[in-house]
């Protein structure tokens, strides 16, 4: 017996059409007119669509990061993902300093133990020391095909020229696509102390310190290294005019370049948000930082005319007010080092945040929340105010994301053979965001207030109902590790 979804319109990259879908065990298994239900469960999924469940490339869930552990892990963070409709996720293994990639892997296996929906690794390359440099190979049996650069964050992630065109040239023997944070973290090493010794300390300095040239100049850095070696190259967290220009550029060349923008840099902007009064501004502190109404437009553009590629959320939240309960007792006397085990012992603690940075906007961790939110806010946003298309909005969201990184068409589509992740998106639900109604943890949401007509009302995960309305039934351990593969193709 399996589970037959009659009467709902199905959404794909390229195709919108009421058909009738059935599931059995994991995967789709018929799509048509008129599916006889013999005996399967049937989903009335009439005047509602069948999306495939999102996927997000770029979270860091319990990513430790100055001075603190962000909040969500693969408990909380994948329940919550799995309520805005995503259904996998690729996060960011860090290699630590003096260690190795399997190092890094095996931390990251560990903290995925609790896994609710699917999820892969992105290698974060922190040491690439010539012992290091010889393992990006067996990266690909492992299922890792993706190497994430920094070329920010000087003298904690930040890598040289040299390293970044060597990865290349190794990723591109194998297989493999090379992503790059693209900042030049030099200047910004240098506007930051300048700013600070000159009083300039609130949050709203934050995107003073990280200008978009800086943006520009290392995105076309990195386009010009890809088109040398031939390393497809993923550009994250896009943000600004003249990085967008510098990945058009490279495209129009013919390189194998690719971009993705985060929701956040969409919506909010510099002036109003970080420039909020008192240390409000603290909640929207990332890198890059949030731009300007323009570069919005920029970003709506490069979604329609196909200079980028997808969607993601680098879904990364502290706590605005951090720090509460004994902590600091605790931590002096266990060297602060087991964040969890203080947790389960007393729940109303709540670990470090973004206060760290009061005083010095340089030392407030960086990120926000997002996960959740994604789909509906670009619904509402995108497809609701006519900017992309249902089709398009599926292909940022989920198939362009499979595609890049090596999960299609396992992941990424309704399509017989597929993994039966499965969104049953009401196009005429009305939902307040609202950090009174998220999933994640936190205490606060940057689309606070915020009205969308459209959500998930159902979410299937290889053919098992994780989300019912708003009644969770996933399971610890459901999620599983997908394995990815080398040579994807460049969209």
């Amino acid at each position: 017996m399996g589970i037959l979804f009659k009467n709902g319109t199905v959404i794909t990259a390229s195709d919108m059409v009421q058909a009738d879908v059935l599931v059995e065990g994991e995967v789709v298994t018929l799509i048509g007119k008129n599916i006889d239900a013999g005996g399967h469960e049937v989903v009335n999924c009439k005047g509602k669509y069948l999306l495939p469940g999102g996927i997000d490339v770029h979270t860091h869930l319990e990513l430790p990061f100055g001075g603190t552990v962000s909040n969500d892990d693969f408990d909380s963070g994948h329940k919550a993902a799995a309520f805005g409709g995503t259904t996998a996720h690729i996060d960011f293994v860090i290699q630590p300093k003096g260690g190795s990639f399997h190092d890094g892997l095996r931390t990251w296996r560990e903290k995925a133990r609790p896994a609710q929906i699917d999820y892969g690794f992105h290698m974060a390359v922190t040491d690439l020391r010539p012992e290091v440099m010889d393992e990006i190979p067996s990266l690909v049996d492992e299922g890792v095909t993706s190497l994430k650069l920094f070329m920010a964050y000087k003298n904690v992630f930040q890598i040289d020229d040299t390293t970044l065109f060597k990865t290349m040239q190794k990723a591109a023997e194998n297989g493999m696509i090379v992503m790059v944070h693209a900042e030049n973290g030099d200047v910004e090493a240098t506007l930051t102390p300048s700013l600070l010794a000159a009083g300039k300390t609130d949050p709203k300095w934050h995107a003073a310190s990280r200008p978009p040239e800086i943006e520009g100049e290392a995105t076309n850095r990195a386009v010009m290294m890809s088109g040398l070696t031939g390393c497809p190259l993923y550009v994250v967290h896009m943000t600004c005019e003249p990085a967008i220009e510098a990945l058009r550029r490279g495209r129009a060349q013919g390189y194998p370049v690719m971009g993705e923008s985060c929701t956040q840099y969409f919506f909010l902007t510099a002036e109003k948000h970080l420039g909020a009064p008192g240390f409000e501004g603290a909640k929207y502190v990332c890198s890059p930082p949030i731009r300007t109404p323009h570069d919005h437009k920029v970003l709506w553009q490069a979604v329609r005319d196909g200079t980028l590629q997808a969607v993601s959320t680098d879904h990364c939240n502290f706590w605005f007010e951090g720090g509460k309960g004994p902590w600091r007792e605790w931590a002096q006397a266990n060297n602060g080092s087991n964040w969890v085990a203080y947790e389960q012992q007393d729940p109303s603690y709540r670990r470090p945040g973004k206060e760290l940075g009061m005083g010095n906007f340089a030392k407030i961790p960086n990120g926000m929340p997002g996960l959740e939110e994604r789909m509906m806010v670009m619904w509402e946003h995108g497809v609701n105010q006519g900017r992309i298309s249902p089709m398009r909005f599926v292909e940022l969201m989920c198939t362009n994301p499979a595609k890049i990184f090596g999960m299609y068409p396992k992941k990424g589509t309704i399509a017989v053979g597929s993994d039966a992740d499965i969104a049953v998106w009401d196009p005429n639900k009305r939902h307040t965001l609202s950090v009174s109604n998220t999933h994640m943890r936190t205490d606060y949401i940057v689309y606070e207030g915020w009205k969308v007509k459209g959500k998930p009302v159902q979410v299937y995960l290889r053919g098992k109902k994780i989300v019912d309305g708003d009644q969770w039934l996933g399971c610890n351990g459901d999620g599983q590790f997908v394995p990815r593969k080398p040579y994807a193709p460049v969209l």
